[in-house]
């Protein structure tokens, strides 16, 4: 079977989940089938998804995981202090977990075709990562609040796990408590990975999309709050059971020039 194939095999599966969309018509070229698919997953609310359904998705995804091509963090340059910059889709990392930008209702972004971190993450992943998702938040009774950090397997992604975390959405210039919740996003996030015993770690550029955070305001930030939890790891780390686990090698991705451009000029 090739990619085509998998593709339509799994336009099928969905289409068939809901009468609704009974008349949707498979497109011809590879680009419009991509986006279909793109957007009949971005919309799919959480329900249970048949074995059939699944195993069309998890087959299309990593197929398309291998012809994008994945990047391993040991072939990318590390400075002393174990961080790297890198321009790049965050998706193809396959790092022990990449942070997800994510919104406070945590499921992924439902917007179809949005060019979010939230929104490329879920669809790379796959339906699992969004019932997982639900599942922990129904179990949280309420919305995720800013600068925590939850994790789940990666599912599709080249990544082995997910790190979940809540930026501050800022309007205007931030104040002193916006620059204290995204520090905490950064912080949470490398504590968790601490915990589970996670070698590498990749970052977005967290809260500069949607959330509306000026990019080298937001570099400064992360980097700051970066460094201070791996130069304190041993103390900060206190939680974690013994032997105290590895210092994570953090990777910075940057989707824009900006963002790339704020990290270099700091490093």
């Amino acid at each position: 079977m090739n990619q085509e194939e998998r593709r339509r095999r799994l336009i099928e599966a969905l289409k068939a989940e809901r009468e609704e969309y009974a008349g949707i018509v498979v497109p011809t070229d590879e680009r419009r089938q991509r986006d279909q698919v793109r957007v009949l997953l971005n919309v799919r609310p959480p329900a249970p998804a048949s074995e059939e359904l699944l195993a069309a998705q998890d087959d299309y995804l990593s197929h398309l995981a291998e012809e994008r091509g994945v990047i391993r963090p040991d072939d990318l340059p590390f400075s002393d202090e174990g961080i790297c910059v890198w321009r790049g889709d965050i998706t193809r990392l396959a790092a022990d977990a990449v942070v997800n930008s994510a919104n406070d209702q945590m499921m992924g972004c439902f917007e179809p075709l949005c060019g979010c971190v939230d929104s490329a993450i879920h669809t790379q992943a796959g339906l699992q990562l969004r019932a997982d998702c639900y599942h922990f938040m129904m179990e949280q009774g309420h919305a995720e609040p800013a600068g925590g950090a939850k994790i789940t397997y990666a599912y599709n992604l080249p990544a082995r796990y997910v790190i979940h975390t809540v930026g501050p959405c800022v309007d205007g210039a931030p104040t002193a408590r916006d620059r204290e919740l995204l520090a905490s996003c950064y912080r949470s996030s490398l504590r968790l990975a601490g915990r589970h015993r996670l070698a590498s770690v990749a970052f977005p550029c967290i809260s500069t999309g949607h959330g509306g955070f000026p990019a080298a305001d937001a570099a400064q930030v992360a980097l700051d709050a970066i460094r201070s939890t791996l130069r304190d790891w041993g103390g900060a780390e206190k939680d974690v059971a013994a032997p105290a686990a590895p210092r994570p090698k953090v990777v910075l991705v940057c989707h824009t020039e900006e963002g790339y451009d704020a990290y270099r000029a700091l490093l």
